[in-house]
């Protein structure tokens, strides 16, 4: 059963079986990104959404160094390996980084002036999510080449403008029945402006290098599973400008050996035997603080549930700490050596029911349910 906001397995995005050359990868997001562009469906929410899942997988399969790290890992394997954050990225940008698909298949869009975003993820405990904490990340992003400067023309190389845009780094083109007339980056020079005559070693002529990075992310206390902290300038710088995009770092909460989270409060589900639910008795409990003591009445019956008050976490907005809950699960023992079978049995010949009124109940409807049954 899928998991809720689990991740789809990017070849199954794509259609593709996971022996798919780079040329069908290619092909497949070609024709995903034309039924599902936004553009097409502008009634339909989903087309984007399933827009933006088709280009993250495409990002991945075609980059051979990222799809062998998924390949051998899954989702899990890309962390901190430059992926694109798409889910807060607008179409034109998508459309930037895959400049020669939609180039060619819908007439190209305007490279952006604000960089691409970027996304990692983290994991913290929950005893992080009680007081917060400060977390190293290291990362890699797509960022301009020292050597050149930027420019992918190898230094003191000599520059000639594009024959094909005339220097202005955009044409014009038709884009059809449904995009009218667009403004697309030239696809001779990819919005230089200029042509290359000699390509930096370093970039290879793209003027765009992958660089190790290292960020320091504050995680506030109270956050939730999945939800993702944005740290401003960390993404891509955009190609034509200067401005940078964000880093989103979305925030895995690891399960507790004891505790489960419920909002702002914890569960504790705590196993009892059947003479302390009956007699009563002091218990321990284990807290995010350590531990408590609980105090059992007699008589407790199973699911039953007592409250330690602000021992839960605390609420994102306000710092008001929630609080746990433990429910008691009575245990009946599986095996009894003889001595304590002829104590329950001395027991059992003792037992009233009428002082148990929920038993009592019980059986006085299951008698008029049969006797009902027989009339009938």
């Amino acid at each position: 059963m899928a998991v809720a906001g689990a991740k789809r397995d990017y070849y199954d995005v794509l259609g593709l079986e996971r022996s798919a050359s780079p040329d069908q990868i290619k092909k497949a997001y070609r024709r995903l990104a034309h039924k599902h562009h936004p553009d097409r469906n502008q009634n339909d929410p989903a087309a984007e959404v399933k827009f933006k899942e088709a280009a993250e997988a495409f990002e991945v399969l075609a980059d051979p160094a990222k799809r062998q790290r998924y390949d051998q890992f899954g989702h899990a394997g890309l962390s901190g390996a430059g992926i694109h954050d798409f889910s807060h990225m607008g179409v034109e940008d998508i459309a930037s980084m895959f400049g020669d698909i939609f180039t060619d298949f819908f007439g190209g869009r305007g490279r952006s002036r604000r960089g691409a975003d970027l996304k990692t993820e983290m994991s913290i405990s929950l005893l992080d999510v009680l007081h917060g904490v400060e977390r190293t990340l290291e990362f890699s992003r797509t960022d301009g080449c020292d050597l050149c400067g930027g420019t992918g023309s190898a230094p003191g190389a000599q520059r000639r403008s594009c024959r094909t845009c005339g220097g202005y780094g955009q044409v014009e083109q038709t884009g059809g029945f449904f995009f009218g007339r667009i403004i697309s980056t030239c696809p001779a020079c990819h919005g230089r402006g200029h042509e290359i005559t000699t390509p930096c070693k370093e970039c290879h002529g793209s003027g765009r290098v992958m660089k190790d990075r290292i960020v320091n992310v504050k995680v506030p206390p109270g956050i939730h599973d999945g939800q993702a902290i944005r740290v401003r300038g960390e993404g891509e710088a955009a190609e034509n400008g200067s401005v940078r995009g964000d880093l989103h770092c979305y925030v895995r909460v690891e399960p507790h050996p004891f505790l489960e989270r419920h909002n702002n409060e914890l569960v504790c589900r705590l196993p009892i035997s059947f003479t302390q639910a009956a007699l009563g008795a002091l218990v321990e409990v284990p807290t995010l603080n350590g531990k408590a003591e609980v105090k059992i009445p007699r008589g407790t019956q199973t699911g039953q549930l007592f409250r330690l008050a602000g021992q839960g976490l605390p609420d994102l907005r306000s710092g008001r700490r929630g609080d746990e809950i433990v429910q008691v699960m009575v245990e009946i023992p599986k095996r009894l050596d003889k001595q304590q079978e002829a104590l329950l049995r001395e027991f059992a010949a003792s037992e009233d029911k009428a002082v148990m009124p929920e038993s009592k109940g019980f059986f006085d409807k299951l008698k008029e349910y049969v006797a009902g049954l027989n009339r009938g």
